[in-house]
């Protein structure tokens, strides 16, 4: 599904040795159509063919690492996000990153950031690597076009103002991405799977 994702970069291009990794956590099959469609309708309206090409994701953190450490991040993340419950992530509406980014809000950004936090562990681990630090994301989002001209975000900006967006979904895995260039396709390399929702918890106790 990651193969043809196009990975933010934010952390910067990967000095030799290094691999670009990203978090990342994607929509149902229902809600992954509906953002598609809506992809779909930006690259023939606007010319924009990057908005079809990139995967519905949510990203929660992007950072740089070598391969050798590649076993502990994922032994480190492998409990963080096992000891996590899967939430429900609501998509309300467009708005834009001025001036290059078109992206659905997501309504409740709290389980992200309580990630974000707990992921600090990671990126205390990256950095005594002599690593650049991680971007830990507080403020997710789902981009619908990104790396816009400004001229055709302002255009969308405009219209997308009108428009108006809602579906929900369970999030319940988040995949590990990893690419060594920026031409180069992203590839899951883990994918980890996170607790049954907490209200099963009492359901099943009651």
């Amino acid at each position: 599904m990651f193969n043809n994702l196009t990975c933010s970069g934010e952390a910067g291009w990967p000095a030799a040795g290094l691999f670009e990794y990203l978090l990342v956590g994607h929509p149902d099959a229902r809600v992954s159509g509906k953002v598609i469609a809506e992809k779909n309708y930006f690259t023939g309206h606007y010319q924009e063919k990057i908005a079809a090409r990139t995967a519905p994701h949510i990203a929660v953190a992007n950072f740089l690492a070598s391969e050798p450490m590649e076993s502990t991040i994922i032994k480190w993340m492998q409990r963080i996000c096992g000891a996590r419950h899967s939430f429900t992530v609501t998509l309300n509406n467009y708005s834009g990153i001025p001036a290059h980014t078109i992206y659905l809000r997501v309504q409740d950004p709290q389980p992200f950031q309580e990630l974000a936090i707990q992921l600090q562990t990671v990126d205390e681990f990256i950095q005594a690597s002599a690593c650049p630090p991680a971007r830990l994301i507080r403020s997710p989002y789902l981009s619908i076009a990104g790396r816009l001209p400004e001229q055709v975000y302002n255009k969308a900006m405009a219209d997308y103002a009108q428009k108006t967006f809602h579906a929900s979904f369970m999030l319940d895995e988040l995949l590990l991405l990893r690419r060594q260039h920026q031409f180069d396709a992203c590839k899951t390399i883990q994918v980890f799977r996170l607790k049954p929702p907490a209200d099963n918890f009492y359901s099943d106790v009651a």
